[in-house]
C-alpha cells in the first residue's frame, strides 16, 4: 500500500512539474543510451543553453532511471543512483556532489514550465559518457559497461568527470585548431608511412559538446577540400579507460612531415605550414645598430587562430591585440628603445615566424602577450607568467609579473617555467603573460575595459624599462 502511495504522488509530481502540452511540436530531439535509441514523449526537446545541452528532469526520472526528488518551494532538485546524490538549484551555479560544492557551466532553468539540467553534467557524476551530435541533435550516453562498436585501444568505461573535454576541431589555412576546456593535456604527436600521416593522441581526454558530427562509435572527419596535401582529417574517442581522443591527418604528396605545435590557453595549435619548401623566408626589417635596445611585442594568435574563446565569446586575439597596441603607444614614446611588433593587426605569423623575427634581430627581450581560459573551471582568475629555464627569461618574467599583479590587482598565479615554443627557441629573455582569464566573467569585463588595459599596458612597459635599465 505504501508503494503504491509514493507512486500516485510521483506521478502527481510529474503531472504538476511537467503538464501536457497540447499541440506540441514533433520531437526533432534523439537521445541513444548505449546504442538504443530511448522513446521520448512528443513535448520533449534538448536544449542548447549556452552552448551546454539540457535535458528535461523527466528524461532523467522515467528514461535514465534516476531517482529525481524535486522541492519546489526551495526549487531544489535532488538526483539519486544508489549511493551516488546530486543537487541541484534552480538558476544557480553551485551544485552539490554528496557533501563536495562544485560549479556548473550552465545553472538548472525552468523553461516553458519545465526544469532542464545540464545533460553532461548529471550523466557523467552518475558514470555515463556523453556526446552531443550538433548536426543531427543527437545525445549519445554510453554506460560504463558497454562495449564500443569501434576497435579502439581499451573499450572499459571510466569515471569521465575528471577527463578534459575536446569541444572544437577545426582545420584552416594548414592548420589543425583543437580546443579543450582544459589547460594540462600534453599531446602525443607520432608520424607514419604508408600512406603519410600525422597522428595526434590527447591523453586524458573524451569529446565535449564538440561542433563536428559524430556517429554512434565516436568517430567523425572534417571536410579538407580545397587543400591538396591533405587527403583526409579524422578524429575518434581512441581510448575509453583512461578517456584519450585520437585525430589523424592524413597526408598527399608530402616529402617529409614536419609540423609546429603549440598549447596554450586549453588549446592546441598544429601548424603544417613549416613542411618543405613551400614556406616563403621570414622577411626581417633590418635594426641598425643604434644603442637602443629592441624589443619585440608579440601579440598572441591573429588571422585564422582566433585563441581561446571569453565568456563572452569574444576571441582572445582581439584582446590580445588591443593591449598589444597600448604597450606600442608607450613604448614608442621612448627614445632609448627601439620597438617591433610581431603583428599590428588580425594577420597569423606562425610561432616560429615569430621565433625568427626576434632571434635574426637579436632583441634584447622577447614578451608575448596572451588571455588566459578554464572554461571546466569558470571561478579560475589570476595572472601567471611564464619563462622557459635561462635565468635571464625568469627576471624578466619576476619583474613584469610583480608590477602586473600589483597594477591589476588580479590573484597572484605566479612565475612559471613553462615549455612554449615561442619562449623556448627565442634566444634572447623572453617571457610569456597570461594577464587573466577570459573564461572568468569578472576578469573578462576588466579585461577588455580601457582602463585596465591602460594599466596593464603601462604594467609590462615598466617592467621592461626596469629589466632593461632605462
Amino acid at each position: 500500500m505504501k508503494k503504491i502511495i509514493v507512486l500516485m504522488f510521483m506521478s502527481l509530481f510529474f503531472l504538476f512539474l511537467f503538464p501536457i502540452q497540447g499541440n506540441a511540436a514533433a520531437n526533432t530531439s534523439k537521445i541513444f543510451l548505449n546504442g538504443e535509441q530511448l522513446s521520448l514523449p512528443n513535448d520533449v526537446q534538448v536544449t542548447i543553453v549556452n552552448k551546454n545541452v539540457m535535458i528535461p528532469i523527466r528524461v532523467v526520472a522515467e528514461n535514465l532511471k534516476f531517482d529525481v526528488d524535486w522541492n519546489q518551494q526551495a526549487r531544489q532538485v535532488k538526483i539519486q543512483q544508489n549511493e551516488k546524490v546530486i543537487s541541484l538549484t534552480v538558476d544557480q551555479k553551485q551544485a552539490m556532489v554528496a557533501d563536495k560544492q562544485v560549479t556548473l557551466n550552465t545553472a538548472p532553468q525552468i523553461l516553458n514550465k519545465t526544469l532542464v539540467v545540464p545533460i553532461r553534467f548529471v550523466s557523467e557524476q552518475m558514470g555515463l559518457s556523453v556526446k552531443w551530435n550538433n548536426q543531427e541533435k543527437i545525445v549519445y550516453l554510453t554506460g560504463s559497461n558497454n562495449e564500443s562498436s569501434e576497435a579502439s585501444g581499451d573499450d572499459s568505461g571510466s569515471d569521465t568527470t575528471s577527463l578534459t573535454h575536446v569541444t572544437d576541431i577545426v582545420f584552416a589555412d594548414n592548420q589543425l585548431v583543437v580546443s579543450m576546456d582544459g589547460e594540462q593535456v600534453q599531446p602525443v604527436i607520432s608520424t607514419l608511412k604508408n600512406p603519410d600521416r600525422l597522428v595526434v593522441d590527447l591523453p586524458g581526454t573524451v569529446f565535449g559538446d564538440l561542433a563536428q558530427p559524430l556517429d554512434q562509435g565516436f568517430n567523425g572527419k572534417l571536410d579538407v577540400t580545397g587543400y591538396p596535401n591533405v587527403s583526409e582529417v579524422r578524429y575518434s574517442l581512441f581510448k575509453r579507460d583512461p578517456g584519450q581522443v585520437r585525430i589523424v591527418v592524413e597526408l598527399n604528396n608530402v616529402k617529409d612531415v614536419q609540423f609546429d605545435q603549440n598549447v596554450i590557453a586549453g588549446k592546441l595549435l598544429i601548424d603544417l605550414n613549416v613542411s618543405g619548401d613551400s614556406v616563403p623566408p621570414v622577411p626581417v626589417t633590418p635594426v641598425i645598430d643604434t644603442g637602443r635596445k629592441v624589443v619585440v611585442i608579440d601579440p598572441g594568435h591573429g588571422g585564422s587562430d582566433p585563441g581561446t574563446i571569453s565568456i563572452t565569446n569574444k576571441p582572445e586575439k582581439e584582446y590580445v591585440l588591443a593591449l598589444g597596441l597600448k604597450v606600442q603607444a608607450l613604448l614608442l614614446n621612448e627614445p632609448d628603445i627601439d620597438l617591433v611588433m610581431t603583428r599590428d593587426s588580425d594577420t597569423y605569423p606562425t610561432r616560429s615566424e615569430r621565433v625568427k623575427l626576434a632571434n635574426e634581430l637579436n632583441a634584447d627581450v622577447f614578451v608575448s602577450i596572451h588571455g588566459n581560459s578554464a572554461t571546466s573551471s569558470p571561478q579560475a582568475s589570476g595572472t601567471e607568467t611564464f619563462y622557459y629555464q635561462r635565468s635571464s627569461s625568469k627576471d624578466l618574467a619576476n619583474i613584469i609579473h610583480e608590477r602586473l599583479v600589483k597594477a591589476l590587482g588580479f590573484k597572484d598565479r605566479r612565475v612559471k617555467n613553462g615549455n612554449l615554443q615561442v619562449i623556448r627557441e627565442t634566444t634572447m629573455p623572453a617571457v610569456l603573460l597570461e594577464i587573466g582569464f577570459l573564461s572568468n566573467a569578472a576578469e573578462e569585463k576588466a579585461m577588455s575595459s580601457e582602463e585596465v588595459q591602460n594599466k596593464a599596458a603601462q604594467a609590462i612597459v615598466d617592467g621592461i624599462k626596469e629589466y632593461l635599465g632605462i
